[in-house]
């Protein structure tokens, strides 16, 4: 599987990953460790997952810290760079605690932004393509203001992410911090948690065991889904980028699929007898989504490079071999 390598020194860094027992999380520690850093893994395991991380762990240059950043940062020692990857994205995660979602993504952006100002380190925030709500244009760039309901069962995690791009460009402007902003898109792979709730895991869950693929509305509403390994680099790409790079920067795969298309796809790849199922759309679940990644490509270098197809060949083996576990486990 073919990934792309951005263009930048590596060089042994002391970071931080706020939420980095979570499914991006765990594997941009393993990234970085393999690039030879020191890592401080800190996560409250409330979606996070031990067996994430769990191979890391007898590794000298990783540390884990079981710690909720809605509270105080607990001693954590120096770093270079620090990623907030800390909230549950998923929207039956995020929905269980609305109050702490949103505590989670203020409070603790908060206690991030005031630990890299003391360490003078460069901080990435983990936003999402939710910023953009259910938007009227399409692809979405980033100067695309969204169309974002304040009020709604999703705006603990949609506003809680807009006051976060608020606090990281204040605290540059007012502290000169050096920040990055990382609007992520849809995102799979293995390692997903089987009970994430997300179109991918649930598709993949539902057809291996041959229950009926349920679909949301008519399916005609689009994602863009981009394979773990693209958005690794994308970050780490972002986060090494020049120093001016404060702007918010959409990271996904611009390749738009109707989530029916998905659905099919899914089911034919496994062979599966499932049959689709049409439920009611949730209350402000978007009709599209589609990044426009022109600001990656100029800035970043960057561009995903694995197809949905490739990628779901990648991700079904981890699903299918973790229902098998399942089974013998039963």
């Amino acid at each position: 599987m073919s990934v792309f390598a951005p263009s930048f020194q590596l060089k042994r860094r002391r970071i931080l990953v706020a939420g980095g027992a979570g499914f991006l999380g765990g594997h941009l520690c393993e990234k970085l460790l393999g690039d030879g850093h020191l890592v401080t893994c800190l996560d409250n395991f409330q979606t996070g997952r031990l067996e994430n991380i769990e191979h890391l762990l007898c590794n000298p240059r990783f540390t884990l810290i079981r710690h909720d950043i809605v509270n105080p940062l607990p001693g954590i020692g120096d770093a270079d760079q620090v990623y907030n990857l800390a909230c549950a994205a998923s929207p039956p995660k995020y929905q269980q605690d609305p109050i702490h979602t949103f505590k989670t993504n203020i409070f603790g952006a908060i206690h991030l932004l005031e630990y890299a100002k003391e360490q003078n380190a460069t901080i990435l925030q983990s936003s999402t393509s939710e910023v953009y709500g259910d938007p009227k244009i399409s692809p979405q760039p980033e100067t695309y203001l969204g169309n974002v309901n304040t009020v709604g069962p999703r705006s603990c995690y949609d506003e809680g992410k807009r006051a976060v791009e608020t606090l990281f460009y204040e605290y540059r402007t007012q502290h000169g911090l050096n920040t990055r902003i990382a609007r992520i898109f849809n995102t799979y792979g293995p390692r997903m948690s089987p009970s994430d709730g997300r179109v991918v895991s649930n598709f993949v869950v539902q057809a291996l065991a041959g229950k009926d693929v349920t679909v949301y509305g008519d399916g005609s509403q689009t994602r863009s889904f981009c394979y773990i390994s693209d958005m690794i680099e994308g970050l780490m790409a972002l986060m090494a980028a020049p120093s001016g790079q404060g702007q918010p920067v959409n990271l996904g795969n611009p390749t738009e699929f109707t989530i029916l298309e998905l659905a099919q796809t899914v089911i034919a790849q496994l062979n599966s007898t499932s049959k689709l199922k049409f439920v009611a759309l949730p209350v402000d679940d978007p009709m599209q989504r589609k990044p426009d990644i022109s600001r990656a490509r100029d800035l970043l270098e960057w561009a995903p490079q694995v197809a949905l197809a490739e990628g779901l060949a990648e991700t079904i083996p981890y699903f299918a071999a973790h229902a098998a576990h399942k089974l013998v486990a039963e």
